[in-house]
């Protein structure tokens, strides 16, 4: 039975972990949780797992989790980082990194400098430190399995497949909830119609990257730590019935897609479960039903935060994890109707050129930024 660690158990993904987990309860036990702030819904969840150890961010002195805890001997974490500091801990046999933006990056690199198996759904740890965190797991005997949709899609097509056998990384989007709207209206765009993404269930952050495409951006950086490919080796294809996850094309100009519903749980519990497969109930596919495939290229004029930071992936230096970063706040900006939809790539652009350079951050680089940047956009 493989113990598990949830980083981030009260969001989107760390939801679904849960999901998959309580419907294969004889194949994972729950070590341990962590959350932001969400103290009732961490409680509830600790009710039903019953986890070693936990950790929050903040909670109120009289919450009642802090009496079950106490009651039921079960280690209760409390404080900024409270995540991180869970990460630490190595009796555990998967952690499942679901934690949203940039506050992700202290946990992947713990779990992977403990040499643990990662299943890793926070882009943003590769996004701002990809080169801090791969030659660990280069060196590790521990694996790295991707939960992103896409990401899994690819990981499982290069199972089994000789590296120099790749000749692209074929990276598929839906295009988001604003495919099909005029340009010259996106200043209408309100927070309520870009979390209504046509195909997922996803938290509220992705949702907003969705509807810009800029999550297809980092997807994109992402894809090139995961699988060690430049830029020219992956192609972005807006695939609005999210049916093709994403696509690999060999040297022999073979190809291989991976298919399946949009459903979050499918890649979840291949990354719980590998190297196995176990049998689920998610749904089936009805070709004849579906009918056909579309695939169209990303149009900049829709998607300018999506050109930007594809610019940015030449440019190098620190301009990436600047924006991921900057990123985080803006469309928390957004959520909170402070700033209109069309200001999102403006923002970012500024963000880049007030920071930007060529240098490779550290760790310690990284949050020095991340403080500087959330103090530029106030």
């Amino acid at each position: 039975m493989k113990r598990i660690s949830i980083l981030g158990s009260t969001g989107s993904v760390g939801t679904q972990t849960l999901s998959v987990i309580n419907q294969n309860k004889d194949q994972f036990k729950v070590e341990s949780l962590s959350c932001n702030q969400n103290a009732d819904m961490l409680f509830e969840q600790v009710q039903k797992f019953m986890p070693q150890k936990i950790a929050i961010n903040s909670i109120r002195s009289d919450h009642p989790l802090k009496i079950f805890c106490k009651n039921n001997n079960i280690e209760l974490i409390i404080g900024n980082n409270s995540s991180a500091i869970m990460s630490q801990f190595k009796d555990i046999d998967l952690v499942v990194n679901s934690i949203v933006g940039s506050d992700g990056l202290l946990s992947t690199l713990n779990t992977v400098n403990n040499n643990i198996d990662l299943a890793l759904s926070n882009k943003e740890s590769l996004v701002l430190g990809g080169h801090l965190i791969m030659p660990i797991v280069k060196k590790n005997s521990s694996n790295l399995i991707p939960v992103d949709s896409e990401h899994s899609a690819i990981f499982q097509c290069l199972h089994g497949e000789q590296e120099s056998s790749v000749k692209k990384i074929i990276l598929t989007g839906s295009g988001g909830p604003f495919l099909n709207k005029k340009i010259n209206t996106f200043h209408t765009i309100k927070p309520s119609e870009a979390l209504k993404h046509p195909n997922w269930e996803m938290g509220r952050k992705i949702s907003i990257d969705s509807s810009t495409m800029m999550n297809k951006g980092l997807e994109l950086v992402e894809a090139m730590w995961l699988f060690d490919k430049n830029k020219e080796d992956i192609e972005i294809v807006i695939h609005p019935e999210s049916i093709i996850h994403s696509m690999v094309q060999f040297v022999d100009d073979s190809y291989k897609a991976h298919l399946g519903i949009p459903d979050m749980k499918i890649p979840i519990q291949y990354a719980l479960s590998f190297p196995e497969r176990i049998m689920s109930n998610y749904g089936s596919l009805n070709f004849a039903e579906i009918g056909k495939f579309t695939f169209l290229k990303p149009d900049y004029l829709r998607y300018p935060a999506l050109e930007l930071l594809t610019e940015l992936v030449t440019s190098g230096g620190n301009r990436i994890p600047i924006m991921s970063m900057a990123n985080d706040l803006i469309v928390d900006q957004f959520l909170n109707e402070k700033i209109l939809f069309t200001d999102i790539p403006s923002l970012l652009e500024k963000t880049v050129n007030e920071f930007g350079d060529n240098s490779s951050p550290s760790a310690e680089d990284l949050l020095t930024l991340n403080e500087q940047i959330k103090l530029y956009l106030v």
